[in-house]
């Protein structure tokens, strides 16, 4: 399963972290995680983490959600993990 962690802890970046430094973090762990890259029982957790990675992405790489986030904790999403 996939735990509940804010999306700076989800792809390992500081608050203060840069658009480079982000980007770069995310696409290292979404091909770590990506369900091509994996196989048999891992596929399913990995698919989980490559969501949650993107989802986070998605929040970071964008600087009106980004700014939303840091000022209100919320990701302009009602379901961040998907269930």
């Amino acid at each position: 399963f996939v735990e509940k962690l804010s999306p700076y802890e989800r792809l390992g970046v500081e608050k203060k972290a840069d658009d480079k430094q982000i980007k770069k973090a995310y696409r290292k762990l979404s091909l770590q995680y990506h369900p091509d890259k994996n196989k048999g029982k891992e596929k399913d957790c990995a698919q989980k983490h490559f969501i949650a990675i993107s989802k986070a992405y998605e929040i970071l790489s964008d600087a009106d959600r980004r700014k939303r986030y840091d000022l209100f904790g919320d990701t302009g999403e009602d379901d961040q993990d998907g269930g």
